[in-house]
């Protein structure tokens, strides 16, 4: 029988303002296998261009995705911001060809671990970026319709798997075709969805952080109960009605 392997003892400093501001990604995350990137591991990807949320999150690495067009100045707020490394992207849907291979290269000289295209990215842009930049490649796929071998062949050093609920299935069947090449795979919505990707074999995961509205949410909730409670323990259980009402007597 395998001797069960003993957890060694990490010692843990964190301070206080911090720890109540953390934004703390899924511990099951832990399971995944991770990505070496420039000799570190990488487990968890925050997917997030939130300053405030970057700052403050225990991610292991930083996807800087978003909608619109990529830009310069978006990419260097980011990286003064995170104390991760940080995996930008550099376009592929509106934008592509010499514009993307520009950003990617101030990207690069920005410091970024990565670079990440959409999924509709041509392969003549990918292997553009390979010519033009020395930093890992990650391209998104979003469907099983996708020339994934063709873009392996351009340059993709990384798959990103994107591809909403079916994410584990999309995942699963990519790890078939290619057993060693590293995968990163949206998480969704909790830990189980989480679990089934790595189990279908995501080597790690990006994860969606709550919104700055939700947190506030959560945060006012908290401020309006506890200013309801100060006021009762200061005048005698009684509330703001109760105490003008017996005012006006």
């Amino acid at each position: 029988m395998m001797k069960k392997k003993k957890r060694k003892f990490v010692p843990e400093v964190m301070t206080s303002f911090r720890e109540k501001s953390l934004v703390k990604t899924p511990s099951v995350i832990r399971e995944a296998s991770g990505i070496r990137i420039y000799n570190r591991r990488i487990k968890s990807f925050l997917f997030s261009t939130d300053v405030a949320t970057i700052t403050y999150s225990d991610a292991d690495a930083i996807l800087a995705v978003y909608p619109q067009s990529p830009h310069p100045s978006i990419i260097e707020a980011i990286t003064t911001v995170a104390s991760q490394p940080v995996i930008a992207g550099v376009g592929g849907g509106m934008t592509s060809g010499m514009r993307s291979s520009f950003v990617a290269q101030f990207a690069e000289a920005r410091g970024v671990s990565g670079v990440v295209v959409n999924s509709p990215t041509p392969i003549d842009t990918i292997a553009l970026l390979k010519k033009n930049i020395d930093c890992p490649i990650i391209v998104t796929v979003s469907s099983f319709y996708e020339d994934v071998p063709g873009k392996i062949k351009a340059g993709a050093d990384i798959l990103n798997v994107a591809f909403g609920p079916k994410t584990p299935e999309l995942v699963g069947y990519l790890r078939k075709k290619y057993p060693k090449f590293p995968i990163i795979a949206t998480g969704g919505p909790n830990d189980e969805t989480i679990l089934e990707a790595i189990r279908a074999g995501a080597n790690a995961i990006s994860w969606k952080p709550p919104t700055n509205a939700e947190v506030f949410a959560v945060k006012m909730k908290q401020y309006r109960s506890d200013s309801r409670q100060d006021f009762l323990d200061t005048h005698d259980g009684m509330t703001l009605y109760e105490y003008e009402a017996q005012k006006d007597k």
